[in-house]
């Protein structure tokens, strides 16, 4: 099904009102002027390290091969990547089967479990275009891996960092 994702009720996600940081609009635009492969490329590569380990235990057949775009707005930046058995692959500039579009800031709040995505979704912050039933399905499979276990499968030192920025915001 195509169109917009609309989310189920809300999950425990802490309360905090804290702000991360924003990126500088100069360096913004100096990153908005960058092509969208090196930036694809980096991104894979850091996902692949960061994330990969504890994402890899999961069900990845039924995205496999499917067309992903990660659309930080404040940026100007597209991500394209693909999904296979041992991680994610990047993908030169081209149609997505689904784009989620939001700011660096939130989608740092989400990776780090200080906001739920149906939060994000319902106040307009967090938009999902394209195949809904695919994004449905990523954002629930995500949902399901807990920070402290995705920080555990980290390399030595980074699950430690994410876990005291995770702490630091929450105070």
């Amino acid at each position: 099904m195509l169109g917009t994702l609309r989310f189920a009720q809300p999950t425990n996600y802490p309360e905090t009102t804290m702000n991360l940081p924003t990126f500088p609009k100069p360096l913004a635009r100096l990153v908005a002027t960058l092509p969208s492969w090196p930036a694809s490329r980096a991104f894979v590569a850091a996902g692949n390290l960061a994330a990969w380990p504890s994402l890899r235990e999961l069900d990845w057949s039924h995205v496999a091969g499917r067309r992903f775009c990660v659309h930080v707005r404040d940026l100007g930046v597209k991500l394209h990547f693909t999904v296979h058995a041992h991680g994610f692959r990047a993908l030169h500039d081209g149609p997505s089967d689904v784009t989620f579009t939001s700011t660096a800031q939130d989608f740092a709040r989400l990776a780090l479990r200080l906001e739920d995505p149906d939060t994000l979704f319902f106040n307009r912050r967090l938009l999902i275009e394209g195949d809904t039933d695919l994004g449905l399905m990523v954002k629930n499979m995500l949902d399901a891996v807990e920070l402290e276990t995705a920080a555990a499968g980290m390399p030595v030192g980074l699950g430690r960092v994410v876990m005291k920025l995770h702490q630091l915001a929450l105070r």
